[in-house]
């Protein structure tokens, strides 16, 4: 059973401007790969994996230089989290997968593995960015499977570990 555990953040100056490349990082390949895929069924009448996908972000990490200082886990979340949308779409009827906007007070991406929480120094390692000063108000037993990291509309962060 998968049990998630909400703590609060304190990233510091450097650590804030990764965060905020990696929203966007992943804001950005969603969006790509949300327009790739209404193309692809436009003009093929069939919709693109999330594997065919991200198997194309290899080129566009060469095409956009910036996107190799994030996390490549993280990227592939954004098509992950596309992937599910589509998912819901057809299963459940809900709305169809909107673009991501900068102007969304709530951002957030995910680290699916080789995330580390330290206890006893009240920190978590995130790749590419480091240990972040957190507030660890409850120890859990087991294994991390991912890690989430939200920023809410009042600016604070937080990490979310299942």
């Amino acid at each position: 059973m998968l049990k998630a555990f909400k703590y609060r953040i304190y990233p510091t100056k450097e650590q804030e401007e990764m965060f905020f490349q990696h929203f966007g990082s992943c804001r950005f390949i969603y969006n790509w790969a949300l327009d790739n895929k209404i193309k692809s069924y436009q003009t093929e009448g069939k919709s693109t994996s999330r594997f065919t996908l991200n198997k194309m972000l290899t080129e566009l990490k060469v095409e956009h230089e910036w996107l190799k200082d994030v996390n490549s886990q993280s990227l592939q979340g954004a098509t992950l989290n596309l992937e599910n949308a589509y998912t819901k779409f057809f299963r459940e009827k809900t709305g169809f997968p909107k673009f991501k906007s900068k102007k969304n007070p709530v951002q957030s991406f995910s680290v699916p593995q080789f995330y580390k929480v330290d206890f006893d120094d009240n920190k978590v390692y995130l790749p590419k960015i480091g240990f972040v000063k957190t507030i660890l108000h409850r120890k859990f037993t087991g294994i991390g499977k991912t890690a989430t990291v939200s920023r809410t509309s009042t600016g604070k962060y937080y990490q979310h570990s299942c």
